[in-house]
């Protein structure tokens, strides 16, 4: 083969290269920029925890809403977006094209869902609730509240009270488990926030101690505004060393052979929780308390209260002596008629 041929020969090779490499520029710049292929306008596609660039380039491809998957792949690395896709669920849309697809994967711009936590739910209510939910993925089901609290901190061993109510959105992908630590660590975050600004002088040594007030005070009104001041009553009694005498304390200590209706030898029943026995806290929070609540433990009203009786309304009757209150409770709770057991203050 004489040099001319050769010299021709690289010439033609050449030429073919910057051909094809032409044509492949041009096949992928067209590729990344035209829309992608909907039978739908409006159409929900899910990437799950753990998929690759490649396995969701295959999943576009069956799809039938890409034309190449070892196009979508190197789009993915050229723009550095081939680890950074998150999980969700996102809805698609005729205007996409595979470039707005990898941001809108990277960005993790997916469909989000909601779950409220209740002020005042127990723990048990809240898996109630979470396993009733159509979207979080359950992961828990077989686990005892010890085993699922092992699974989110091993500060404690107990549950109650820890999870903060609030409205939480998320993209569909996400378990159970990571929703209960997500409420976990904003109750954290909040609690912690409250007791470095607390009011000076307080009878509770603890954040905890903190929650633990702020839930009996959450079971004890549905009336906002009073939350402060069954907060300075409680307070009152910590610091005098009396009982908290609160029902919805033995409520709890009785779990579920509570039948609706406190009777006189539930008051009597030895729980770690029945405060008409046992001086100070109880040994856990009784519910999950909101924000407000652990607000009044920790800023309770310049009030002298200590006892307070149910209105019948939602609110209640404060009183600073032990006569007034026995007094309010003939008014609101007896309509008059001979008590039958001492009147309590809580």
């Amino acid at each position: 083969m004489t040099f001319q041929v050769i010299k021709k020969t690289v010439y033609l090779v050449i030429i073919a290269a910057i051909v094809f490499s032409a044509f492949l520029g041009y096949k992928f710049n067209k590729f990344q920029h035209q829309p992608i292929n909907l039978s739908e306008p409006d159409t929900t596609f899910t990437i799950y925890s753990g998929n690759t660039i490649r396995q969701v380039a295959q999943k576009l491809f069956d799809k039938g809403y890409i034309e190449d998957p070892v196009m979508f792949i190197a789009l993915a690395r050229l723009q550095g977006e081939d680890t950074r896709i998150k999980a969700g669920e996102y809805r698609l849309k005729v205007s996409h094209t595979p470039s707005t697809l990898m941001h809108l994967f990277s960005q993790g711009e997916s469909i989000l869902y909601s779950f409220t936590i209740i002020e005042g739910w127990t723990f048990k209510q809240l898996l109630q609730q979470i396993k009733s939910d159509p979207v979080l993925i359950k992961t828990l089901d077989s686990l005892n509240q010890q085993q699922i609290m092992a699974q989110i901190t091993d500060q404690y061993k107990h549950p109650e009270g820890l999870f903060l109510p609030d409205t939480y959105h998320f993209p569909r992908g996400t378990t159970d488990l990571q929703f209960l630590k997500r409420a976990y660590k904003t109750m954290q975050q909040k609690l912690n926030q409250a007791w470095e600004n607390r009011d000076i002088g307080l009878p509770i040594k603890t954040p905890y101690e903190a929650l633990i007030l702020a839930s009996i005070i959450e079971k004890e009104t549905g009336a906002a505004f009073e939350r402060p001041l069954i907060a300075a009553a409680f307070i009152q009694r910590l610091k005098k060393g009396m009982r908290l005498q609160t029902d919805p304390t033995i409520i709890y200590g009785l779990g579920d052979n509570f039948d609706g209706d406190i009777r006189y030898k539930d008051l009597r029943k030895d729980t770690p929780y029945n405060t008409y026995l046992h001086k100070g806290l109880t040994p856990t929070p009784i519910a999950l308390p909101g924000i407000e609540a652990i607000h009044a433990a920790l800023h309770p009203a310049d009030s002298k209260a200590i006892y307070f009786v149910s209105k019948g309304d939602g609110t209640h009757h404060f009183s600073t002596t032990l006569e007034e209150h026995n007094a309010a409770v003939s008014k609101y709770q007896l309509k008059g008629r001979k008590p039958k057991r001492k009147a309590e203050s809580g």
